[in-house]
Parts: C-alpha cells; structure tokens; sequence
C-alpha cells in the first residue's frame, strides 16, 4: 500500500477563484472540473487564502435564497482558511478534520504554497486500501 501521507492521497488539481468573483463563476468552475471546492485568491484585501465548498454553497446560497450571480465569493467563503502539509499523517489529517469539522483541507508544500487538496472523500479511497492490505496481510 502507498505511504500513509497526505501527498500520496491528495489530489493535485486545485482551482483558485477571485475574492470579488461571482457565486456563479464558482459553480461554474467546480461544476466543470467535477470539483467540490475552490481556493479564494489572496488580494491585497483579501489577505488571506479562503475556500468555498459545496456545502457553503448549499448553506450561504440555496437554504437562504441568495442570487449566486450576484453574491460574491468573498461573502460565503471560509477564511483564513487550514491548511496541512504533504508530508502529514493521514491519520493525523483525518482527525483534524473530524476537529475542525470540515471535508476539505487545501495541502501546502515547504514554502506554504497551495499544492492539492484532500478531501473526505479522498479517505474512501484510502480505506478500501486499508482493507485491502488488510486482507493481504491476514492471508500470510
């Protein structure tokens, strides 16, 4: 089985989106790279790195109504948000999230750049392999 980090799980594509862009032009994105987050640009007024998922999406946006073309990211995101680095546990990351509550942590390299991002739904994949080397394992 791989290593048990979070740079051998993660996942690599990373789309990042304006502070003053549109609801709309998130969806958009996420809807057509099959993702279910976006990064939020640093700008200088927006200092920090934030994140917009789809469950901020169902909760800021379709449970209250709000026109997504015209509420902006930087109204419904997360920020600053947490990041992990590649080289975490994923034991570790998977109890983080359960702390923080949250499904999506963006992964950041050695110079705190945004590298990939790893999500819960990454930890199906990784515990299908669990069970599988598990399975191996009890067979010798």
């Amino acid at each position: 089985m791989k290593l048990l980090t979070v740079k051998n799980w993660m996942k690599d594509l990373v789309i990042f989106i304006d502070p003053d862009a549109s609801v709309n032009e998130g969806l958009s994105l996420m809807r057509h790279r099959y993702l279910n987050s976006v990064i939020v640009n640093k700008t200088p007024t927006n200092p920090d790195y934030g994140i917009v998922t789809s469950i901020d999406i169902c909760d800021k946006i379709v449970a209250q109504k709000n026109n997504p073309a015209e509420t902006k990211i930087r109204e419904i995101m997360v920020s600053p948000v947490v990041t992990v680095p590649t080289t975490m546990k994923l034991t570790e990351c998977a109890a983080l999230m359960k702390q923080l509550r949250v499904h999506h942590l963006p992964v950041v390299d050695e110079d705190g750049l945004i590298v990939g991002m790893i999500s819960a739904t990454d930890f199906l994949v990784v515990a299908e392999a669990m069970g599988t080397n598990f399975e191996e394992r009890s067979l010798h």
